[in-house]
C-alpha cells in the first residue's frame, strides 16, 4: 500500500498541510489553526480516504526545525506517525535573485523532498536528531548559566557606560551603591537624582544574575559530583583533563557527547561546523573557510578549549604538532591553525569519551596534583 507523506509549514496562527503519495501526484493542501492536534488527525484521515488508502496506512511527517521545538514531533509519533524533523539550512532553494515565496510553496517544496527522502535519496536533505523529553531538560541548565552571564555582562557595561558619559571612569563596580554618593561630576557636583536611581535599579539586577548563577553553579557542581545519568558522567570523564573546566564539560555533555551518536570523525566535526567547505568549478578552486553550519555553542568552546589545550597540555601531540605546523607563523596564521586544532581537539575528546582513549601525550588532573 502506498505511503501518505505529509508536510507542515508552521506558523503562529495557521499550519499549513500538503499531503501526496508520490512523486508526479497533484498534492492536497489544507490549513488548520496552529497547534490543534484535533485538526490535524481529522486531516489525516481525509487525506487517506481522498488518495483511496485504508485507515491503518503508513504516514510519514516533516517540518523544519525552529522555534516550535521538538514537542510536535513527540505529539505526531504518539498520533502513530513516522515524523522526520529537517533542518532549515539543508533545503534547496532557487538560486535566482528573485523568488517566489509562500507557505504554500514551501509546504509543496518540503513535500517533493520528503518524497524523494522516502524514494532513497538520503542526501535530499538533513534530519535532526530529536532528543528525549529528559535530555532536552538537561540543557536548561547550561543555557540558563550561558543567558545569565551575557546578562550580567549586558548590566555591568551599561553602568559603567552611564558612568563613563559623566567622564567618571570605575575600573571595578565593587561596593557601587556607596560608590555613587561619593563620585562627582567634573564640575564637583552630584551625580543627576535619576542618573543615581537608573544605577541603584541595574545594581540591584546584577546582585540578582550573581545570586542566580551562583545558585546554578552549585547545582551543576553537584550533578557533576553525584549524578548517574549518562550527561553527568560524560562530564565527570572530560572534567578529569587539563584544560577543561566543569563550565566547559558540562557544556560538552549536555549539548554535544552526552546524548548524541556518531559513527565516524566526520560526524563529529560536521556538527560543529568545522568543516571545510571548498569551492571548484573547472580550473577555479579555493577554499571558502569552515562551514560553520553546526551547534554553535560547541563551535566556539572548542576553540577557547583549543587555546587552552596548548597551555595546559604543551607535551600532547595536538599541542606538539600545532606548534611545527602554526607556532613560528603570524597571527593570523596561528589563529587559522587554531581552528585546525580545534577540530583535531573534538575529535580525540570523542574517542575519549567513547572508547577511554586518552589523547596522546594528555594528562588528567590528579596526576598534575600528584606532580
Amino acid at each position: 500500500e502506498p505511503t501518505l507523506a505529509m508536510s507542515l509549514e508552521l506558523d503562529v496562527s495557521r499550519w499549513k498541510m500538503a499531503f501526496s503519495v508520490g512523486l508526479g501526484q497533484q498534492p492536497r493542501y489544507r490549513s488548520v489553526a496552529a497547534r490543534d492536534l484535533a485538526a490535524v488527525r481529522k486531516e489525516i484521515a481525509a487525506a487517506k480516504a481522498r488518495f483511496g488508502l485504508s485507515a491503518q496506512a503508513r504516514v510519514v511527517s516533516c517540518y523544519e526545525a525552529g522555534r516550535d521545538g521538538f514537542w510536535l514531533d513527540r505529539a505526531l509519533k504518539a498520533m502513530g506517525v513516522e515524523n522526520l524533523v529537517v533542518d532549515s539550512a539543508s533545503i534547496e532553494v532557487n538560486r535566482r535573485a528573485r523568488r517566489a515565496k509562500t507557505d504554500r510553496l514551501d509546504g509543496g517544496k518540503l513535500l517533493g523532498l520528503l518524497l524523494r527522502w522516502l524514494a532513497g535519496e538520503e542526501k535530499a536533505w538533513s534530519v535532526v536528531r530529536v532528543p528525549t523529553p529528559e535530555e532536552e531538560d538537561r540543557r536548561h541548565l547550561h543555557r540558563e548559566w550561558k543567558t545569565s552571564k551575557r546578562d550580567l555582562t549586558r548590566l555591568t557595561n551599561r553602568i559603567k557606560g552611564l558612568l563613563f558619559g559623566q567622564g567618571i571612569h570605575l575600573s571595578s563596580l565593587k561596593g557601587l551603591p556607596q560608590q555613587l554618593g561619593r563620585l562627582r561630576l567634573w564640575d564637583g557636583g552630584a551625580l543627576p537624582v535619576r542618573l543615581r536611581e537608573r544605577l541603584e535599579r541595574d545594581w540591584e539586577q546584577v546582585q540578582r544574575l550573581r545570586q542566580r548563577l551562583g545558585q546554578l553553579r552549585a547545582e551543576r557542581r553537584k550533578l557533576l559530583q553525584t549524578g548517574e545519568d549518562a550527561a553527568s558522567r560524560c562530564a565527570r570523564k572530560l572534567a578529569e583533563l587539563s584544560a577543561i573546566g566543569e563550565t566547559g564539560a558540562w557544556a560538552y555533555a549536555v549539548e554535544f557527547f552526552g546524548w548524541r551518536k556518531f559513527d565516524n570523525r566526520r560526524q563529529v566535526g560536521a556538527l560543529a561546523g568545522l568543516t571545510p567547505t571548498p569551492y571548484q568549478s573547472g580550473s577555479t578552486g579555493r577554499e571558502q573557510g569552515i562551514c560553520k553550519a553546526g551547534n554553535r555553542w560547541i563551535r566556539g568552546l572548542v576553540v577557547e578549549t583549543a587555546w587552552a589545550w596548548l597551555r595546559y597540555q604543551p607535551q600532547s601531540e595536538l599541542s606538539l604538532w600545532y606548534q611545527r605546523r602554526f607556532g613560528s607563523g603570524s597571527a593570523r596564521v596561528r589563529k587559522i591553525g587554531i581552528v585546525a586544532l580545534a577540530r583535531k581537539l573534538l575529535i580525540a575528546l570523542w574517542k575519549y569519551v567513547e572508547s577511554d582513549t586518552l589523547p596522546a601525550g594528555a594528562v588528567r588532573k590528579a596526576l598534575v596534583e600528584q606532580g
